[in-house]
């Protein structure tokens, strides 16, 4: 029997842990702005089909080199991301990034760059279509 949302435990990245772990950073002081993305898993998928569920892996290893990439980026401090595995549902959290940095066009195109390529390199995704 298929579990309701209130039945299960939702997954939960924890976007407010990402951005402590900024405010830790020992440059914190040169950063004039936390930017974060909180992905989450729709019901409905890009072509307007219904979605059940979908099955999710990360290729930690990229995105340890991404999280690099993004560090190096003009104006950029710190950089957080989590990736949610395994079977998620509509409404879980499937991807957090935190970025810090010092001015806004800055962080702005870093976010950008950070979600196109964490969900073009890092994840892949099966979805099971209602």
């Amino acid at each position: 029997m298929k579990k309701t949302v209130k039945e299960r435990a939702p997954s939960r990245l924890d976007v407010n842990r990402l951005i402590e772990k900024i405010r830790n950073h020992p440059e914190f002081g040169r950063i004039g702005m936390i930017l974060c993305h909180n992905g989450v898993v729709r019901s409905t998928s890009r072509s307007g089909e219904g979605v059940t569920e979908i099955a999710v892996r990360a290729d930690r290893r990229k995105l340890a080199e991404i999280i690099r990439d993004i560090g190096k980026m003009p104006g950029i401090i710190a950089v957080e991301a989590e990736i949610a595995e395994g079977v998620l549902y509509p409404g879980d959290d499937i991807m957090a990034v935190a970025i810090g940095g010092d001015f806004r066009e800055n962080v702005f195109a870093a976010l950008i760059e950070a979600v196109n390529r964490v969900k073009a390199e890092v994840t892949a995704k099966t979805e099971k279509l209602s």
